[in-house]
Parts: C-alpha cells; structure tokens; sequence
C-alpha cells in the first residue's frame, strides 16, 4: 500500500494506472474509519485494479468550527486498517495540498446541487453541500476514478452528489453502499468515538425507534408516524431530533401521503448530548 500526500506524486500514480488499462476505484472519507469505511473499501478492492482511498478532514463542509475541531482523527490507525483491507493507494494530503488557492478562493465555484441540497442537512448546515462537492469534484478529477464508493448513512449525501457530476458533466458510476451497524443496530459513524458510556448506550435508541416506525407506518399516516418517531426519541435523555423528514428517496422533498411516491425513505438527525448522529429508515420501495 503507497501512502500519498503531495498532488503531484497522486497524479504521476494515476497517469501510469491510466497507462496499464487499470480499473480505478474510488472511496473518499475524513479518516477516524471503522467497519463501515472498510466494507466501502473491500467492495472496490473486489471490483477495481486499483483502490485509491482519501483521507482528509475537509474544512469548507464545516459550518461550525468547533464541529471541525473535534472531529475525531487517527491517522495511524487508519492505515493500518486500510492496509488490512487492501487498499492500493491512500491519499492522505494537507489543506494547503488539496486548496494551494485557498479554502475562500475555492468557494468562488458555486456548484449546481439542484433542490435535494436545500432540504434536511442542507437547510440546517448552509454552505455543507458546496464544501462537500468542492472536495469530492477535486477528488474525482484528481484520482480519474471509474467509480466512486459512499454508504448509505449519508443518504442525502450521495443524491447531492449525484447531482453534482451531472451539473460538472463529470464521468464516474457513484456505487450507494448499504449501512454497516454495531451489533445494537446503532449505525456506524466516526462520530460515535466522541459519545460518552451513557450516551452510546442510549444511542441505538434511534434505530429501534426508526424500524418500530415502519411497522407503525402501516397503519398510521405519514403525520401520525413523524410524530410517533420525534416524540419517543425526544423522551429519551439527553436526545434531541435536529430534524425527521419522511421523503420522496429520489427528489428528497416531503411526502404527506405514502401513496405520493413508491420510493419513501425517513432521514433523522437527533442531537445526543453535543454529539449530532443521523440515520435513515426505508418505508416504501416499490420500484
């Protein structure tokens, strides 16, 4: 496994992958990995010459500075896990490396996101979208990937994305990866290194709300069970739902009637003490 910090030595890699006919695979992450990340990164080694794996703490996607600060990095641990999981390449640069004119200059591009970033995240996070797909473009024209690996636990996330290569007229596949839980469902997240003893086990709370939804959404509206969801979450102690959307999969907007869409998907942020998780439920799939 070849560990990758400077630009131009990614480049040189990529060019003579590009020479030999490779395959190339990409999985983008900010580091602090888990389970989750590594099943991301065993799919591209299965299916691609080559896995290139970023590593990098991308500060324009933060609204919040101290969110930036703490997020949780371990650098060491994270190659010895992706060399475990047999990753070819992983591209671990510094801000300067990624942003030589600037995180400020780099916001000049305002990228076209379409409506599903103004819903949800976006509307809580202003900017995140546009830092996320400032980095992740740069990402892809840089590794020249074929395709491109994201978990299902940033649902949102990948329909931003898929957005943005139509609007940039980028060419690579984006491959939804399923979410990857610890053994009490909770879903797996760099973030989950920052709850304290009680609050990680109060937070499978979310997940075992979310799938008694579903069963609940069967006989109950789309009204009755958002409220159903928020209510018993926020009885828990400690929890708090930033926002819980029940919406179209493809679009992202609202539904107020399961029967608006065959394709419904709940997304929930809850607050857990000062630590924000999110998660996502499928009610209706009928496609």
């Amino acid at each position: 496994m070849e560990i990758i910090r400077k630009t131009d030595a990614l480049l040189a890699t990529v060019s003579s992958a590009r020479e030999r006919g490779l395959r190339i695979g990409l999985v983008p992450t900010m580091g602090a990995l888990h389970a989750g990340h590594l099943s991301l990164v065993e799919r591209s080694v299965a299916e691609n010459d080559m896995t290139i794996v970023s590593v990098f703490v991308n500060p324009t996607q933060f609204n919040n500075a101290t969110d930036l600060a703490t997020y949780p990095r371990d650098e060491e641990h994270d190659i010895k896990l992706l060399s475990g999981a047999g990753a070819t390449v992983v591209y671990m640069p510094s801000v300067e490396e990624v942003y030589p004119e600037g995180t400020a200059a780099a916001g000049s591009h305002v990228f076209d996101l379409g409506s599903a970033a103004e819903v949800m995240e976006g509307k809580m996070r202003p900017g995140h979208f546009q830092g996320v797909a400032q980095i992740v473009s740069r990402l892809f024209r840089l590794t020249q990937a074929d395709v491109a690996y994201f978990g299902e636990k940033d649902f949102q996330q990948i329909a931003v994305i898929r957005n943005m290569i139509k609007s940039e007229g980028i060419n690579i596949d984006i491959v939804a990866c399923p979410i990857r839980r610890a053994d009490d469902g909770l879903a797996l997240s760099s973030r989950n290194a920052l709850l304290s003893d009680d609050q990680r086990r109060r937070a499978p709370r979310i997940y075992e709300t979310l799938k008694e939804s579903v069963e609940y959404s069967k006989s109950h509206s789309v009204r009755e069970t958002h409220h159903y969801v928020v209510s018993k979450i926020n009885s828990v102690e400690e929890m708090e739902v930033e926002y819980f959307e029940i919406v179209d999969a493809r679009t992202l907007l609202p539904v107020e009637e399961w029967s608006e869409s065959p394709w419904i998907v709940g997304c929930i942020t809850v607050y857990n003490g000062k630590v924000r998780l999110i998660d996502n439920i499928l009610y209706r799939k009928e496609i």
